[in-house]
């Protein structure tokens, strides 16, 4: 049978030019596609070799092959599978050739705006196409199993294309394609070059099932035909048995996708059956790189279809406060756009990312018993990220709070989970006690912690700067209150202190009224109130925010980032069993029978609140002016 030469149509013509120059973004992927459309033709012909007995087919040696030629300036990707009867090829490859394009241009246009579109990725058409980004003709020759006649396809792009039947033809397909003119940009792009060949197969094909050969490095000796090498490992470790695969082979793995020289620190291996099937091997790094916490920081793990590689660094299924976690997850179904570069927001993308995200906290949190040196490794190089989920992950909140770790006063050098203090709680206490700050050190010396030290009640101790902020939008753990020590009023007594301690108080606080009252006049544009401490046994005052005031750490953190803040006037607290108070009690009752008292006063009082300041690390508003009144309150003590 002749030549049949068919016309593209106007909007065929349209498509295949978007098709080469928008939807692919990187031109090495038509090597990818052209693999993957072998591949299924090889999967297809041992599924069809199952079902059919009968059927006429060649199966002893199932490959890809790529085939060059420098001076012609052509590559060839054949493969042996179940090849295409010309109707298919006229069905198939003719899927923009006909008056069908406009079906095609309409899904192609729900594919990328529905989550629900139809799926495309399967469409032989489609990937085939991608050879005219770098081909001005390309050829395809093919014979379906079992059928004596092939047929040959050939196009330049353009404007026409001819089919015709053949009779020679080897079962499977063959794509030749000749390739455009080199010019200077495109001279790093040379697809006749074996080691391009290889850079891509190893890049995008290294785990296809078949192997993927082409001529050696070393050609054959005396003129001889050269030698084939396969260049594809085949060695999809997460497709394998548990039992066959080495830790060694885990470590060049994770070496390998995470361009990290350290072994991982934690293994872990997924796979989902029924209606969506995907696996997954994640890994959990011993370090965190450099670039952990800057903004261009590359996160999310590589996105398999088939075996087939998609992208890396797929952030749809891995969360920013997982940005740490490496690995590689192989779906048999997704929704995909055309060019297989774009993932759809779909309900199976948002099953998969909710599985992987429980699956990596139930590691972590099975490490902090099975391996407890592990658990404090990981969380010493990646809590502070862990915690960012604290603020972005409702669902898996209380997952994230059970495997979290601090700082505490029960334990000097080591931490502490949440659980453990709740066990520790003493009896009557109903809340989780806590203290933000920059350092330990400093927090251990803070006017803050002295009622809690002296009631042998335990403190957490958080340094980091995001549990300023988590803190305020966690309520509480396991039913237990999370309670500020800095923050609000203090009541540490027990059910028998408390009738004694609130007459106390009340008499305290009849005594001490008028100073508290001048003293939140004469200090009104730096505080909130004065008010009487429960929380002080050995500091002369001290500063607290008020219940739901945002902290001044937190306030300087919002200003860093651009953010307009109001000044938040805080509490300045006062110890009335500290010598100094007293005294200025009496100052302040004498102080109408005094000439100048006033004034010393005024300057007593404003020493009072610049020093709690200092203590809790806060800022002065004129330092300078508070270095003169310490300066000459203490030259009249000499």
């Amino acid at each position: 049978m002749p030549a049949e030469t068919f016309e593209f149509q106007v909007e065929a013509r349209q498509l295949l030019q978007m098709m080469i120059h928008s939807i692919y973004s990187n031109k090495d992927v038509f090597l990818r596609e052209l693999i993957s459309n072998s591949s299924d033709a090889l999967d297809k012909l041992r599924l069809e070799t199952l079902r059919d007995e009968s059927l006429q087919a060649d199966t002893s040696d199932l490959h890809i092959a790529l085939e060059t030629d420098t001076e012609k300036r052509t590559l060839t990707v054949r493969d042996n599978g179940i090849g295409m009867s010309h109707d298919e090829v006229v069905q198939l490859i003719g899927t923009i050739a006909n008056s069908g394009t406009a079906k095609f241009l309409r899904e192609w246009k729900e594919a990328k705006d529905s989550a629900a579109s139809e799926e495309l990725i399967g469409q032989f058409g489609v990937g085939f196409y991608a050879s005219f980004m770098v081909a001005d003709e390309v050829t395809l020759l093919t014979r379906r199993a079992g059928e004596s006649q092939g047929t040959r396809w050939n196009s330049d792009g353009e404007g026409t294309y001819t089919v015709e039947s053949v009779e020679d033809a080897p079962q499977g397909t063959s794509v030749t394609l000749r390739l455009k003119a080199e010019d200077t940009e495109d001279q790093l792009f040379d697809y006749t070059s074996p080691w391009k060949l290889r850079e891509i197969v190893k890049r995008y094909s290294d785990f296809i099932t078949w192997p993927i050969r082409m001529a050696a490095a070393t050609p054959g000796e005396d003129g001889a035909e050269p030698e084939t090498e396969t260049v594809n490992s085949m060695k999809a470790l997460w497709a394998r048995s548990k039992d066959s695969v080495t830790d060694e082979e885990y470590s060049e793995l994770y070496k390998h996708i995470s361009h990290d020289w350290t072994d991982p620190l934690e293994t872990i291996r997924m796979q989902a059956e029924g209606t969506f099937e995907y696996q997954a091997l994640l890994f959990l790094p011993s370090h965190a790189p450099q670039d952990l916490f800057m903004q261009g920081h590359k996160r999310g793990v590589q996105l398999y279809v088939k075996r087939v590689f998609i992208m890396d660094d797929c952030e749809a299924l891995m969360p920013t406060y997982l940005r740490f976690v490496k690995g590689v997850v192989d779906a048999q179904d997704l929704s995909l756009n055309v060019s297989r570069e774009i993932l759809q927001q779909d309900r199976q993308i948002e099953m998969m990312r909710r599985r992987l995200v429980k699956k990596v906290l139930s590691t972590v949190k099975d490490m902090m018993s099975a391996s407890p040196e592990n658990y404090r490794t990981l969380w010493k190089e990646f809590g502070r990220v862990l915690k960012e989920g604290l603020l972005q992950d409702f669902e898996n909140r209380d997952a994230i709070l059970e495997i979290s770790s601090f700082a505490s006063t029960q334990d000097e050098e080591g931490l502490t989970t949440l659980r453990s203090y709740v066990e520790r709680m003493k009896e009557g206490q109903d809340q989780i006690y806590f203290m933000t700050g920059e350092s330990r050190a400093a927090m251990e010396n803070s006017p803050h912690m002295e009622a809690f030290r002296a009631k042998g009640l335990e403190v957490l101790l958080l340094t980091d700067p995001v549990d300023e902020v988590w803190v305020q939008s966690v309520p509480e753990f396991d039913g237990k209150q999370l309670q500020s020590v800095a923050k609000g009023e203090v009541d540490l007594d027990s059910d028998e202190e408390k009738e004694k301690a609130e007459e106390e108080r009340e008499k305290r606080q009849q005594e001490y009224a008028g100073l508290l009252t001048w003293m939140t006049e004469r200090l009104g544009e730096s505080v909130k109130e004065v008010r009487l401490s429960s929380r002080l046994t050995v500091s002369p005052a001290c500063i607290v925010s008020d219940t739901h005031d945002v902290t001044p750490a937190l306030e300087n953190m919002y200003r860093a980032m651009g953010q307009e803040v109001p000044h938040i006037k805080r509490i300045l607290e006062l110890n009335p069993s500290h010598a100094l108070i007293s005294s200025l009690k009496r100052a302040h009752a004498a102080q109408d029978t005094e000439p100048g008292a006033d004034s010393e006063l005024a300057e007593t009082a404003e020493l009072v609140h610049g020093l709690a300041l200092l203590s809790d690390g806060g800022e002065l508003s004129d330092p300078a002016r508070f270095s003169r009144l310490m300066a000459d309150r203490l030259e009249r003590t000499l």
